[in-house]
């Protein structure tokens, strides 16, 4: 089996594109279901975000492969194939596991070094658990992952190379000047209670906001984010925060200085009509920030008077930032050995199957002997028996370790997939038996998975 990644993001297509792409939080389940089921994937996970949408997978076929993804990521968008198609990338093996790593230590994010990508490939890897969909290679490679995006944020600079996406749509607001300095005293108003949102509203009470509002669908969860906010030792004790219904947007528009949207819905939260009126017989702008894809706001707000809108497409315009090129060849690098190391491991784990068969098969061989002696010498008592059994284990464990050590250490370099089968063909190993190994180490990789999210 091997790994491939499909997907589209902001360096390849339009926010247009990436809009009839994007995925609702409930139909990443049935996605990968759906994906297991085809005939060429064996494991499957989908990383969606504000700007890319990915679907990796464990696969025995790459152009079969291919497709079945591509398929399945139009079908679950509101995309047709062939819309979609030309902004499509594809990374297999060795590429598609740089490519991941490069990700999560945000070398490819719009704002290069932000780090809230860490947190949606740990929210990806958590759904594929969920839908147990992520077998062996899969929880492998997104726990690796993450260990190499928090290195990345640990041993280089790359954090202060960029900022997060919230940030930096923040500044783009603020023109230039000093976040804290433009929010200070400001009335905002959060729409989404989610991650992105959660992080807006921290950044906001942080800058020194006087009054913020969160609005959600679960107003419960909007409740829990201003408590969170404005307890003790929190980010802004003091603020005046609370919580509202999304029914309420509207009035609270009317009283906002500032706005950030970023919700899982698939349609407008936001009007250009809504936007107006709430400008109507005001002085004071209004600044909206879309951090949501699709987006929430209605884009033609820009042509509403007094109404500055950043979305994802004004800040993809707007992000050639330069981070330092120093930190940035430094993940660089780190990336290239994280994968290196990962593709040996892989190469080893390859092969481990076939030598526990192996050293089950000489097990079971001496059991035969011994039962074959006993026959032979039934006056044998307890202590012969067992120094005779020791004896014969301790032969066929040394005839086997060289070679077996050996094999594994050929098995970690490049090019050598092949010695499990040239193991398995010397030693005429049932390949059942291989599989069935296999399957243990699976479900036991599994059944740790579900462990450590319980």
């Amino acid at each position: 089996m091997s790994l491939l990644v499909v997907g589209l993001s902001h360096r390849t297509a339009p926010v247009s594109a990436l809009e009839r792409a994007a995925l609702a939080p409930e139909a990443r389940g049935k996605l990968l279901q759906e994906a297991v089921a085809a005939e060429p994937v064996s494991e499957a996970a989908v990383l969606s975000t504000c700007n890319r949408i990915e679907l990796y997978a464990d696969v025995d076929k790459f152009h079969a492969g291919v497709a079945e993804l591509s398929t399945l990521l139009a079908r679950h968008g509101a995309a047709e194939l062939d819309e979609l198609t030309p902004y499509l990338y594809v990374h297999y093996e060795d590429r598609a596991v740089h490519h991941l790593f490069s990700v999560a230590c945000g070398l490819d994010s719009m704002v290069v070094g932000e780090g809230q990508i860490l947190g949606q490939i740990k929210d990806a890897l958590a759904v594929a658990q969920e839908q147990h969909t992520a077998g062996r290679l899969l929880n492998d490679l997104f726990q690796q992952a993450l260990r190499v995006g928090k290195r990345a944020h640990s041993e280089t600079g790359i954090d202060k190379a960029g900022q997060s996406l919230v940030t930096f749509g923040l500044e783009q607001l603020a023109g230039g000047a000093d976040v804290a300095d433009w929010a200070r005293g400001k009335r905002a108003l959060v729409i989404g209670a989610g991650s992105m949102s959660s992080l807006a509203a921290t950044t906001l009470a942080r800058a020194g906001v006087g009054e913020l509002a969160v609005a959600n669908r679960t107003v419960e969860r909007a409740e829990r984010l201003t408590r969170i906010l404005t307890e003790p030792g929190g980010p802004a004790t003091g603020l005046r925060a609370r919580a509202v219904a999304m029914s309420a947007v509207d009035a609270e528009l009317a009283a906002a200085d500032v706005v950030v949207s970023c919700t899982g819905a698939t349609g407008l939260v936001l009007g250009a009509e809504a936007v107006a009126a709430a400008r109507a017989g005001r002085a004071a702008d209004l600044a909206l920030l879309d951090l949501a894809m699709p987006r929430d706001i209605d884009a033609a707000v820009h042509r509403v008077e007094g109404a500055h809108l950043v979305d994802i497409e004004s800040l993809a315009d707007a992000s050639a930032d330069a981070p330092m090129a120093a930190d940035v060849d430094k993940v660089r690098s780190l990336v290239a050995d994280e994968v290196a190391a990962f593709g040996a491991a892989q190469r080893a784990a390859h092969i481990t199957p076939t030598v526990v068969a192996l050293r089950t098969m000489a097990a079971g061989v001496v059991a035969g002997e011994m039962a074959r002696l006993d026959g032979r010498l039934p006056d044998l008592d307890d202590k012969e028996r067992a120094e005779i059994t020791q004896t014969v284990r301790r032969v066929v464990d040394k005839l086997l370790h060289a070679p077996t050590v050996r094999v594994k250490q050929l098995a970690s370099e490049p090019g050598g997939a092949g010695y499990a089968d040239a193991l398995r063909e010397l030693f005429d190993l049932d390949p059942q038996a291989v599989a069935a190994v296999s399957r243990a180490d699976t479900r036991a990789d599994r059944h740790d998975a579900a462990r450590e999210r319980a």
